[in-house]
């Protein structure tokens, strides 16, 4: 099939790569030039512009956005749509909220422009090993593209979920419990980490859990993998980033009414990271000395 590729960032240039690699024909465009030509290096034919990657595709036409979510998907969308026509198909395989998600398929709905939003899991290991795609969308229009989704996924890795904005949904549900899973696992290791009677190798550890134990995954392949590099991890700064879709799913536990402690937990855990000295902690050190006279360390900045 022939695609346009808006976004080739770490994921969009391998799931371009890939396409490629089997077979596809592939439109490729970005902010930069000496991205494009990249593509271009691997076989995909470069455009200058949006304007010029739907001049480059034959109706109907299917386009991928792979850029990230908010103000610059919907600025993307928002000049495609005018460029578009009836029986063109837009993909956002982006993080983008499931809500603006529905909104954005009803716009263009009214323009005969079809609309799927694919979630996309696998990071820079998809090229390889290929993707889970959560696909959201009319059935028919899931069908015609499905070559695409087939390419890019790992064997039995793709699937319409459900309507418009469920593939977001389920990618945003997703992350949410992989942000609960990795600060299970980060808890777990610094308690052993803590031990240091035992002298505990933490990265033979996670390759022994991968065998047979209940809480084998790929993460533990992953934390392996970063222990064998650097077993102290001294030169990682222990701040953690949030991509705005652990908020998300806990916004949506609470809309919902359904409880979700350990995902919240894991996500004001990526909060407190980033703090290089809490004041809440400052605040309890200084009512534990008030009313038990508690000993309170000083700060390196008093006098």
């Amino acid at each position: 099939m022939r695609i346009g590729f808006v976004g080739l960032g770490k994921m969009g240039m391998n799931m371009v790569q890939r396409l490629l690699d089997n077979g596809h024909e592939v439109v490729a465009y970005a902010r930069t030039t000496e991205t494009v030509k990249r593509a271009e290096e691997k076989g995909a034919v470069g455009a200058k512009s949006l304007h010029d990657i739907v001049d480059r595709l034959k109706p109907p036409r299917i386009l991928w956005l792979m850029v990230p979510a908010g103000k610059t998907t919907e600025d993307s969308i928002n000049k495609l749509a005018p460029l578009l026509g009836e029986g063109d198909i837009l993909i956002d395989g982006g993080n983008s909220f499931y809500k603006d998600s529905m909104r954005r398929a009803e716009e263009l709905k009214k323009k005969n422009i079809s609309f799927l939003d694919a979630g996309t899991s696998g990071g820079i290991w998809g090229l390889k090993t290929g993707y889970c795609m959560m696909i959201g969308g009319d059935k028919d229009v899931f069908s015609k593209v499905e070559p695409i989704f087939r390419t890019l996924a790992t064997e039995n890795g793709y699937a319409r979920v459900g309507p418009h904005g469920s593939g977001h949904y389920v990618k945003m549900v997703h992350n949410g419990i992989e942000y609960a899973m990795l600060q299970g696992y980060a808890e777990g290791f610094e308690i052993m980490n803590a031990k240091k009677d035992f002298n505990l190798d933490l990265r033979s550890i996670a390759g022994l859990w991968n065998h047979g134990s209940v809480i084998r995954s790929w993460l533990l392949e992953l934390a392996e993998s970063a222990f064998r590099k650097e077993p102290g991890l001294d030169s990682i700064r222990g701040y953690v980033e949030d991509s705005g879709e652990g908020r998300w799913t806990v916004a949506e536990a609470v809309e919902q009414s359904v409880p979700a402690p350990v995902i919240t937990l894991s996500l004001l855990e990526r909060f407190r990271s980033r703090q290089d000295e809490s004041f809440s902690a400052k605040v309890i050190a200084a009512l534990r000395n008030e009313f038990g006279g508690h000993e309170v360390k000083k700060s390196s900045n008093s006098d």
